[in-house]
């Protein structure tokens, strides 16, 4: 009885052994696939952060790199176009400005009409047409052949407006074509009489809108040294400005 005994708690050790371990197998077997994918995604989002990482550093630096030649190309225009206005400084300091006709046509009496030519303006415009343009390269071929010469540059303005605000319009107008001919073709600054005389001087009735058409223009004249001696018969600058 004692031996049957022992031979049941035996038997119970063993089976408990074999259950136990088809348990722990089982649960391995089952665990595994799990613990292995949640190795692959680990991976996968170890591989992925860092394609977006290399991407940001790629990303950061192509902006970097593009910010630096805007700057660069920023800067550049901003020293040519001080340049420019350094040089549209020098050459309007030497342009011979006056604020009435008079004070230029007083110190013409050795001096002939070459040639002239008008443009016209837009209302409050100071800025050159097409059409403009074109009068003036046609009036520049003149030059070529022309000796001790100088150029009137009158410009006028209709009525409407202040007369103050008129003076400054008609100068600025006469600036675009003094600036037009010096850079296109050359000319010396110093060869430029500039007149604003705004709505002084009307060349056509204001009451009529193509009568204020025709009186918002520049009139350039050339004049030559029939003495052929430019420096001694040149009219002397005057002496107020605008």
């Amino acid at each position: 009885m004692k031996h049957s005994y022992g031979l049941w708690i035996a038997a119970a050790v063993t089976l408990a052994g074999v259950t136990g371990c088809a348990t722990k197998n089982y649960v391995k077997s089952q665990t595994a696939p799990i613990i292995q994918k949640e190795n692959e995604l680990d991976d996968k989002t170890r591989a992925n952060n860092q394609a977006i990482h290399d991407v940001d550093e790629r990303a950061t630096a192509g902006i970097n790199k593009a910010q630096a030649s805007a700057d660069a190309a920023n800067q550049a225009a901003q020293n040519a176009t001080k340049a420019a206005g350094d040089a549209n400084t020098a050459a309007n300091d030497v342009v011979h400005r006056a604020d009435s006709l008079d004070s230029v046509v007083k110190g013409l009496d050795n001096y002939k009409s070459m040639g002239t030519v008008t443009v016209n303006f837009g209302f409050d415009k100071a800025s050159l047409t097409k059409d403009s343009k074109d009068q003036l390269d046609g009036f520049a071929q003149q030059l070529g052949s022309a000796k001790s010469y100088i150029l009137e540059v009158t410009g006028g303005t209709d009525s409407t407006g202040s007369s103050e605000y008129n003076y400054d319009l008609s100068n600025r107008r006469a600036d675009a074509v003094v600036q037009y001919l010096s850079a296109k073709y050359g000319i010396a600054p110093h060869r430029f009489y500039l007149i604003g005389i705004g709505k002084d001087k009307e060349v056509a009735p204001n009451t009529t809108a193509e009568g204020r058409k025709q009186n918002r223009r520049v009139e350039i004249q050339l004049l030559s040294n029939m003495s052929g001696e430019t420096n001694a018969s040149a009219p002397a600058p005057p002496a107020t400005n605008n």
